[in-house]
C-alpha cells in the first residue's frame, strides 16, 4: 500500500516540468517535495529517464535519518543535499536542482547572478549568490551532504525566503519554493534571468545593479504580507 501517494504525485508532476521547460539535459536534475509534519520528502529516483517514470517510482525519504521510507528504487544521488536544505530552511516544501545552461555558466565562472533588472527583482531580492569552492575533504567524504552544508553556510546572512536560489560553484543551481510547481517556476525564472544577465554583461560589462528602491518595489509587490500583484485568493 502506498502511504504517500499525494507526495509522490506532486513530486512526479514537478519532475516532469523540468524537461518540459528545457531546464535539464539527459537525466540531469531532480525535484523533491517535502512534508514536514510527516517528516519525509519524496524525490526522483536516480538516473531514471523522465519519459519512463511513473508516480510510484518516486522515493520517500526520512528528513531526519535519510533512510528510505517507501519506494523500490534508489533515490537521486543528490538526496543528501535536499535533506540538508529541508533541515536548514524552515518552511520550504520543495527543492529543484537543475543543470540549466545559463545558470550553470555562472556557477562554473564562480560568479553570482547580479540583479540587473526588474525581471530578476520580481523573483529574487538581490543577487543570486554562488557558494565557495568545496574542499578536497568535503568532496571526498560526504560530498552531497557537504554540498548542502556549503549552501547553508552561504546563507548565514541571507534570508532563504527572499532569495530562493543558489549557485553551487562548479556545479549548478538549487532552487526552493512552497510547492513542487513553484520550485520549478523559480528554477525557470532563474534560468531566464541568468540568460538576461549574461547578455547584458556582454553588451555592457560595467552594467550596474538596479537601484535599491526599484528592487524593493518589484519584489515586495509580488511577495510578503503587503503584496498586491495578481488576484485575491
Amino acid at each position: 500500500m502506498c502511504h504517500y501517494a499525494d507526495l509522490k504525485s506532486e513530486c512526479f508532476e514537478a519532475n516532469l516540468l523540468l524537461p518540459q521547460h528545457k531546464l535539464i539535459d539527459l537525466t540531469f536534475g531532480n525535484v523533491s517535495v517535502g512534508d514536514a509534519a510527516r517528516g519525509v520528502f519524496a524525490i526522483k529516483p536516480s538516473g531514471v529517464d523522465y519519459a519512463q517514470m511513473k508516480p510510484d517510482d518516486m522515493v520517500v525519504v526520512s528528513m531526519e535519518t535519510g533512510e528510505i521510507v517507501e519506494g523500490k528504487l534508489r533515490p537521486s544521488s543528490d538526496t543528501p543535499t535536499h535533506r540538508r536544505l529541508f533541515q536548514a530552511f524552515a518552511g520550504i516544501r520543495s527543492i529543484a536542482h537543475t543543470h540549466s545552461r545559463n545558470a550553470v555558466a555562472f556557477a562554473q565562472a564562480g560568479r553570482g547572478i547580479p540583479c540587473l533588472g526588474t525581471t530578476h527583482c520580481d523573483y529574487f531580492y538581490g543577487e543570486v549568490p554562488v557558494t565557495r569552492a568545496m574542499t578536497d575533504e568535503e568532496v571526498q567524504t560526504a560530498y552531497e551532504w557537504e554540498t548542502g552544508n556549503v549552501i547553508v553556510e552561504r546563507f548565514a546572512e541571507i534570508d532563504p525566503r527572499e532569495i530562493t536560489a543558489v549557485l553551487v560553484k562548479n556545479h549548478g543551481p538549487f532552487v526552493w519554493g512552497p510547492s513542487g510547481a513553484k520550485a520549478v517556476e523559480y528554477a525557470l525564472a532563474l534560468e531566464i534571468v541568468a540568460e538576461m544577465a549574461m547578455k547584458t554583461l556582454q553588451l555592457n560589462p560595467n552594467a550596474e545593479p538596479v537601484p535599491a528602491c526599484l528592487l524593493k518595489k518589484h519584489f515586495f509587490r509580488k511577495h510578503g504580507a503587503d503584496c498586491y500583484y495578481g488576484q485575491v485568493r
